[in-house]
């Protein structure tokens, strides 16, 4: 495993904790719908940094399509009794699956998720660019 790599990866479990230390902190602090659209919206930052995590040279724009759709494949599946059920027994299972449908969070998913997608454009266009300037060694 590359050192890129291994930098990645500590880089995607940092700011996986960070938003989740916001969210809880948020929603420790507020009440409402500040509360509860940030929380989604973190959720979809969440979830690209685990994509991250696991596929480290992916390109931006197809982790941000994976975030949201599994984000949006969980919330759907909040539809059904499944998630609710192992929501009343679980506190991680609520956290992983929520425990209601609401179709605002849907909306809020891409927020937390586009944002990084430009970053990621933005770092891997300027870490390429600088890659390519570097003048060729002579032999």
């Amino acid at each position: 495993m590359s050192l890129t790599v291994r930098w990645t990866r500590l880089l995607m479990v940092v700011l996986a904790a960070g938003f989740a230390g916001a969210a809880y902190a948020i929603r420790a602090t507020m009440d409402g719908p500040i509360e509860q659209y940030s929380g989604a919206a973190l959720s979809g930052a969440i979830v690209y940094t685990l994509v991250i995590f696991i596929r480290p040279l992916i390109s931006p724009l197809a982790v941000g399509s994976t975030a949201i759709a599994y984000c949006w494949f969980i919330e759907f599946a909040q539809l059904t009794p499944i998630p609710g059920a192992l929501s009343e027994r679980s506190w991680l299972a609520r956290q992983l699956l929520g425990a209601q449908f609401d179709l605002i969070d849907v909306a809020w998913y891409p927020v937390g998720v586009i944002p990084l997608v430009a970053a990621h454009w933005f770092i891997r266009a300027r870490t390429r660019s600088q890659t390519d300037s570097t003048p060729a060694l002579a032999s």
